[in-house]
């Protein structure tokens, strides 16, 4: 990175740890954060162990999703700071967060140690850190824009553009190396902290570059001739010229670039992991090659958007991902667990049943039991990770499920003792699943089965479609804004895009899936949003490229 931005025509002689501070700051920021993510299943066991498996699940994705829920607020308050303030001193602040909070939850104990408490505890953490990141990422791109030379802003936010993708890779590493060296039932026990705890000396090294930092030039410039807004938010969102700005960013750019990047990092992992049931380690690894070969790309389509503009390089990322998630994702089981396609396609599953009978299985509180042999169907096959069609049955008929040419009685629970269920319930299981791995389903992947450099490959695919909307989007909106309300005004579209229409993605298309039995069924979510971006983009979004970023 250095000897590129060494040639760079017209930088001062401390542009390089600009931009340097700012990136690495920023990677451990993305580092803290993705750590939970990646470590959904465990910290599920550790924290919500006093629910029920499905329900303890679903928590922790809604606690992940939490973290990306506060963004906009974040985004507003610390958006604020940043343009009374100064864009150095604010995002110091939000790193320290950050940090502070990652370290907690390596030291939290456990739901068996301290009961309901830590789940609070973990989701206030979250929060906090969602807050930070919603401040984090409007300073750093911001501060970086306003050192940039003209015609080379988009090269220059690029690099912070890779610091979600490196701090991501960086969990899935420390993670990994971590596993290796305690071995599993140690990480299952207690290795999990161990990430947490390392993010403390992390965030030392970062605090110390990034208290080296001057202001932004444009920022001092602005404060020094009294041009400073006063009333950020109100100048912000109570402007109706300012406000349309904000709105057009969301939804012309921020919400599609959003369902594309968590598509292809977050749920490709989520859909390798969970549903074609691939080690997790294994994944992590492929995953982690993945990006590793495509993170280059942030910056040639960043130096790439100086040249022929932002905007049509980020729709035409869009475009080409709602075109192709399907095909990819069929590839990606057919590569990752041959036996699961071959079986799905030689001997399809259907829930025949009565609709009255189903119920949307998801339990709050973990107490309820779903007895209706629909139910229990269909929560079986969920769990198998076995995607089924539904057909309607005549009412008060028992539901089937049928395996290609067998058929499986289903089992009614609703009018039997406790005991009697339990037996009657566990007696269905075996049953279905031996017909289950009679028709060829498979448990989980088999290793030895899984086509490597092919998973690679179409995970490379997926993350290039991510770099192309990712790498000219912090260009894209700094250039929106003036100075006295951009860090305000800049960070609201994009953390409620990458907040709430990306961060809630595993969690919807979760839903959707389970709703529907089609294991692709949840890609309709980013489909739809990544062309309606690209509609409404093409229409309202106005390229700004070579805009005075001083004026």
């Amino acid at each position: 990175m250095d000897a590129d931005l060494s040639q760079a025509p017209g930088l001062k002689r401390d542009d390089r740890l600009v931009i340097l501070a700012s990136s690495v700051g920023t990677v451990i920021e993305w580092y803290d954060f993705y750590l939970y993510g990646s470590l959904a299943a465990i910290i599920t066991a550790q924290f919500f162990s006093g629910v029920n498996e499905t329900t303890g699940y679903i928590f922790a994705l809604m606690a992940f999703a939490a973290g990306f829920a506060v963004r906009p607020f974040g985004a507003v308050f610390f958006g604020r700071l940043g343009d009374l303030w100064g864009r150095k001193n604010t995002f110091l602040v939000t790193m320290l967060l950050m940090g502070l909070s990652t370290f907690v939850v390596g030291l939290l104990p456990s739901y068996a140690a301290i009961g309901v408490a830590a789940p609070v505890i973990l989701i206030a953490m979250r929060l906090v850190q969602g807050l930070a990141l919603g401040g984090e990422y409007g300073g750093a791109a911001t501060y970086v824009a306003e050192h940039a030379p003209p015609g080379k802003r988009g090269f220059y936010t690029s690099f912070i553009q890779i610091t979600a993708t490196a701090g991501l890779l960086l969990s899935l590493v420390v993670i990994l190396g971590v596993r290796l060296a305690v071995g599993e039932a140690a990480f299952l026990d207690w290795g999990w902290r161990i990430p947490f705890l390392v993010s403390i000396l992390l965030l030392g090294v970062s605090l110390w570059i990034r208290l080296r930092l001057a202001e932004s030039p444009a920022f001092a410039r602005m404060k020094a001739e009294g041009k400073g807004s006063p009333t950020p938010l109100k100048d912000s969102f109570g402007r109706w010229p300012n406000l349309k700005l904000v709105l057009i960013a969301l939804v012309g750019l921020t919400a599609g670039q959003a369902v594309v990047w968590y598509t292809g990092q977050f749920y490709a992992l989520f859909f390798l992991e969970k549903v074609l049931r691939v080690d997790a380690a294994l994944a992590n690894i492929l995953i982690a090659v993945a990006l590793l070969l495509a993170t280059p790309f942030f910056v040639f389509w960043g130096w790439l958007s100086d040249k022929v503009g932002r905007k049509p390089i980020i729709l035409a990322g869009c475009l080409l991902a709602a075109a192709t998630y399907f095909p990819l994702f069929s590839a990606l089981t057919e590569a990752a667990n041959p036996r699961l396609a071959a079986a799905t396609a030689s001997s399809p599953v259907t829930v025949v049943a009565d609709p009255a009978d189903c119920s949307v299985q998801f339990d709050p509180v973990g107490k309820t039991v779903f007895d209706s042999s629909c139910d229990l169907a269909k929560g079986f096959l969920a769990k198998a990770g076995v995607s089924y069609a539904n057909e309607a049955a005549p009412a008060g008929t028992l539901a089937q499920v049928r395996i290609g040419d067998t058929t499986v009685a289903g089992v009614d629970g609703t009018a039997l003792a406790r005991p009697a269920f339990a037996e009657a319930k566990a007696g269905f299981e075996a049953t279905l699943g031996t017909a289950l791995a009679t028709a060829g389903y498979p448990p989980k992947a088999e290793a030895t089965l899984v086509n490597r450099p092919m998973v690679v490959a179409i995970l490379f695919v997926l993350v290039f479609y991510v770099t192309m909307v990712y790498g000219p989007i912090a260009a894209a909106l700094v250039e929106m804004f003036p100075t006295n309300i951009r860090y305000t005004s800049m960070s609201l579209p994009y953390h409620i895009g990458n907040g709430w229409f990306g961060g809630f993605l595993p969690t919807t298309a979760f839903a959707i899936v389970a709703a529907t039995g089609n294991i692709y069924a949840g890609l309709w979510y980013p489909v739809v949003v990544a062309l309606a971006t690209v509609v409404l983009g093409y229409l309202l979004v106005t390229e700004r490229k070579d805009v005075d970023l001083s004026a």
